[in-house]
């Protein structure tokens, strides 16, 4: 296990001394590397700029990038990036395309011909008339109707591109943001936060479980935290590597056990495998009693009173409403804070406080003994950490987790009260793997095999479990996301796997605050008023968003906008985002046709910019310059950094909002004299921690490389079990994304939730939604239009439609215009077993129809014995930039088109899209069936798209150096 007597104080000060001798070797390394890379012979003005590639999601893989005479010419791996293992893949080499490609934004444009015509007329202006136009109709809609009537979208940007996510709203007050966020990572994160602590679906993979799971992800292709290089040796050193997946991904061919289950069961699935666990005393107790509010004791028969008062997670409180038995219940000056459990020890009742996490007569003080995890596979240059020892009950306290206790009420009744515990095997029960296996269709025997290896150490005595799930979108989408995050949630923390190497350890803490913030929201300002998040669209359908404030419904959002109830949407931005990331892209193209003003900030005329009434260029990342610590568990931190000048009137996201506050008469800084900061005094205010100005830290890092947060942040981040110390970030502060409040953390051990505890009776559903009781404790439901659901609607659409796997040259909407990705990829594919192509007249690279009674698109053919028969994998965001059309035939192929929405068909905690699972019908597309005669999609005049890679218009795209100067 390594030496326990170690003493945290001792652990932080030998890492202060070894992190700096660590600086001081890397730093001479890397130099010295950069220095000896350099190209030689030509012109000597060439040089290699160590940066942070964006070319997909926001895993954080450090490149250089090779610049001559101004130029990037090479994008390559970086040795000092530990995250990455040094590697890039070919989207992050394609950037080069990207950055110098003809059809790019350079300029800000203008729209001058009606919105029901296929060309928009653009014309090119300046930025005094695109900000004066900006400002004008913002003011002009905030005076006429009010703030609320402003709406933002963004997409998964690159951290700065977020200014739709907070700024826009900061600046009118309005609450109404569109964003993908509800369907990707925002059902993962909206799960962990009602569980335990707010982004927890993160697993620190640099770690290298023993155990690997790969739940609903293809990481090797991309993905949002550990990706490509990095996950292929994780799955490949684990002694298990598990994949749970209704298709055979990439790297899945290699795992030693293959779940199958039917698309839309996962939290069935998880059940069985808590299921196991419990029954099969595979949890480890002392958490459980410890730190979940399992030991709670619950009145069934008795209405839910008022608890104690906790955080909404942007502003404002809340005072909770629960059946768990408080002190308050019991006697008038009870503390409602104390929830009540049953001491088996002294035979009695007792408690523990949900404010400050202290048991009855305990005075917490911050643990310090624990050890240095012995880890034999960790990724090179990666600190092994610190964990804390478990400490135990205090004051010999040992909670009941089985019985049923009498109690006196204050109001004299006599009640029967149980343990969460005990309520929770109850519906367990539900969920055997014989059960399961009937619903996911998966045998009974191979889920009690899987969850059996995954939940029992292969080495006890390290002290912790064999590693976390790494689970992914693929959860999030068929209307029972936020609970089977809360249920992965739970099953990590009860088998020890919850803050522990290789498990789950939510985003990384560096020397300043998380940086997704940057574009997203005013540095300092305060967040929007409680009683305006209750004003948010899709609050009545979705009342859990008062409590989560983070996005509006967007089903709801786009269907205001057609009808105007409860109030006008008319002024409208997006940053980087799209129509097609979520349900009925058709009915959103149509919507936007009523809003008096639509803004689009972004690289490229996309479908979304088609509606715009102005278009305004930014950044690529090869031109951007901003801070960087991994968004999961990588644990590093670095910096995207500039490498060649932006082109003509492209600015900076950053730029832009400011200089929008800045017309609008706006402080964006609360520094009273300099209100509207440059870009670069912007950078360095995000990084003030630091110690350092921009220019200092982007040196730094160019000398040194990445930095390992385990080694430069010890307490927040090199420490394991941040819920024994107090140094766990507990929600997210200020703004409305990014920005973890650390000072909300530092003296209070335990969890991000109203009893301080890992809920598995969730408080916040109890009192958000008293209708619907069984989501209190984990639950599970089936996709509205399953087999099972919907038995008629599938007779007549007989296929089980999932959706969202990557692709190694695209990610999502992005690089279908860049050669060296397209043509690799030229079209796109539905994949389908040959068994069940073959009785449909299919054969490989067929164009075939796919179609729901909510539309119908084409894609071509791929036959795939890696997935089951009933089952089709569509492919999702597909969108041809090649037409010359306004919406660039997003309705063409974009699988979102076939998806029905609306309350019953979203989940019905966060809202999210019902984007998998779903029933379809497929069919060989033929001339006879086609438009134009042609199988093949074709624009309004007939014209294919691109659909080979020999096609002469992927030519015309290839990176032209002199557009930029020309442009």
């Amino acid at each position: 296990m390594g030496v326990l007597t170690l003493s945290r104080r001792r652990f932080l000060e030998a890492s202060a001394v070894a992190g700096g001798a660590a600086v001081l070797s890397a730093a001479t390394a890397s130099s010295a590397l950069a220095e000896s890379n350099v190209e030689s012979g030509g012109s000597n003005d060439v040089k290699r700029v160590r940066s942070c590639c964006r070319a997909c999601g926001k895993m954080e893989c450090g490149v250089w990038v090779t610049v001559q005479n101004g130029r990037a010419i090479r994008v390559e791996g970086d040795e000092s990036a530990f995250q990455s293992m040094g590697n890039c893949c070919n989207k992050s080499q394609s950037s080069i395309q990207a950055a110098y490609h003809p059809d790019r934004l350079y300029h800000p444009m203008k729209r001058t011909n009606p919105k029901d015509n296929d060309d928009p007329g653009w014309v090119r202006i300046s930025w005094e008339e695109a900000f004066s136009t900006i400002t004008q109709k913002l003011e002009e809609t905030a005076e006429k109707y009010s703030g609320l009537s402003v709406f933002g979208m963004s997409g998964t940007s690159r951290q700065w591109g977020m200014l739709a996510y907070g700024a826009l709203g900061q600046l009118v007050g309005s609450p109404n943001m569109a964003i993908p966020w509800q369907v990707c990572k925002g059902p993962r994160f909206f799960g962990t936060s009602l569980n335990s602590c707010d982004a927890f679906s993160w697993q620190e993979n640099v770690s290298r479980p023993k155990v690997y799971v790969s739940w609903g992800t293809a990481p090797e292709c991309s993905n949002y935290d550990d990706s490509c290089r990095t996950i292929i040796d994780v799955a490949e050193k684990a002694q298990t590597h598990i994949l749970v997946d209704p298709r055979m991904t990439n790297h899945g061919k290699e795992a030693d056990l293959w779940l199958p289950l039917r698309p839309g069961t996962d939290d069935a699935m998880a059940l069985a495998w808590m299921n196991v666990v419990v029954e099969g005393n595979l949890y480890d107790e002392l958490f459980v009693k410890k730190w979940t509010n399992a030991p709670y004791l619950v009145v069934e028969d008795m209405e839910p009173t008022p608890g104690n008062e906790y955080k909404k997670i942007v502003s404002g409180t809340f005072t909770v409403k629960t059946r768990l038995l408080k002190e308050s219940d019991l006697q008038e000056d009870g503390d409602p804070a104390n929830y009540m459990v049953w001491d088996a020890a002294h035979d009695k009742l007792s408690y523990c406080n949900g404010d400050t996490c202290e048991w009855e007569g305990e005075t917490w003080v911050r643990p310090e003994e624990g050890f240095v995890p012995e880890l034999d596979d960790l990724v090179p240059g990666v600190a092994p950490g610190f964990v804390i020892s478990p400490t135990p009950m205090p004051n010999g306290i040992d909670p009941a987790l089985e019985g049923e206790y009498e109690v006196t009420l204050k109001d004299g009744r006599v009640v029967k009260a149980r343990p969460v515990w005990a309520l929770l095997r109850e519906r367990l029960a539900e969920f055997t793997p014989e059960i399961v296996s009937e619903i996911c269709e998966v045998p009974a025997d191979d889920i009690r095999e899987a969850a059996t290896i995954w939940a029992t150490p292969v080495d006890p005595d390290r002290g912790f479990g064999n590693g976390g799930i790494h689970y992914q979108l693929a959860i999030e989408h068929a209307c029972n996301g936020v609970q089977t995050a809360r249920i992965l949630d739970t099953l990590i923390g009860i088998t020890g796997n919850w803050d522990v190497p290789g498990g789950s350890r939510g985003s990384t803490v560096g020397q300043f605050p998380l940086t997704l913030g940057l574009g997203g929201n005013s540095n300092g300002a305060p967040p929007l008023a409680p009683e305006v998040y209750d004003k948010a669209l899709g609050v009545d359908e979705f009342p859990l968003l008062k409590w989560w404030q983070r996005w509006a419904d967007d089903a709801v959002l786009f269907k205001t906008m057609e009808t105007g109830d409860p109030y006008p949407l008319k002024f409208g931005w997006c940053s980087t985002g799209d129509i097609m990331n979520m349900s009925n892209p058709n009915q959103k193209w149509e919507a936007l046709k009523n809003v008096d003003f639509f803004v689009v900030s972004d690289l490229w005329k996309t479908p979304t910019a088609g509606m715009a009434d102005m278009l305004l260029p930014v950044e690529h990342w090869i031109e951007t310059n901003c801070p960087r610590i991994s968004q999961g568990s990588s644990g590093a931190q670095g910096a995207t950094v500039r490498c060649i000048e932006p082109p003509a009137d492209v600015l900076h996201d950053i730029e832009i909002i400011i200089e929008t506050y800045k017309r609008m008469g706006v402080p964006w800084s609360p520094v009273e004299d300099n209100p509207w900061p440059s870009y670069e005094e912007e950078l360095d205010v995000i990084i003030a921690d630091s110690g350092m100005k921009w220019s200092e830290y982007v040196a730094e890092f160019q000398k040194h490389g990445w930095w390992d947060c385990k080694a430069i942040n010890p307490p927040f981040w090199g420490t394991y079990r941040r819920y024994e110390t107090g140094y766990l970030p507990q929600k997210a502060a200020g703004g409305v994304i990014g920005n973890y409040g650390l000072a909300d953390a530092i003296n209070t051990p335990g969890f991000g939730t109203p009893t301080k505890k890992m809920e598995l009776w969730n408080t916040t559903i109890e009192t958000f939604m008293p209708d619907s009781p069984r989501d209190v404790l984990p639950e599970y439901i089936e996709p509205p239009m399953s087999p099972k659901a919907d038995p008629e609607r599938c007779a007549e659409y007989p296929f089980i439609a999932t959706s969202g796997r990557r692709i190694p040259v695209y990610f999502h909407s992005e690089h279908r215009q860049l050669p060296w990705c397209r043509e690799q990829w030229p079209a796109p594919r539905v994949e389908i077993n040959p068994e069940d192509a073959a009785e449909l007249g299919i054969e490989q690279g067929d164009w075939v129809w796919i179609e729901t009674p909510e539309g119908k698109i084409r894609q071509t053919a791929d036959l795939y014995y890696g997935i089951k028969t009933g089952v089709v994998n569509l492919e999702h965001q597909w969108w041809f930039p090649e037409l010359d059309q306004a919406d660039k035939g997003f309705n063409l192929s974009c699988c979102n088109c076939l998806v029905r929405t609306g309350v019953g068909y979203q989940d019905r905690i966060s809202g999210a899209s019902y984007l998998r699972a779903y029933p379809v019908k497929i069919y060989k597309a033929t001339a006879e069936n086609s438009p134009f005669g042609n199988p093949c999609p074709c624009d309004h005049n007939g014209n294919e798209i691109i659909h080979d890679a020999s096609d002469p218009r992927l030519k015309k795209w290839t990176q032209n150096y002199d557009i930029r100067e020309e442009a």
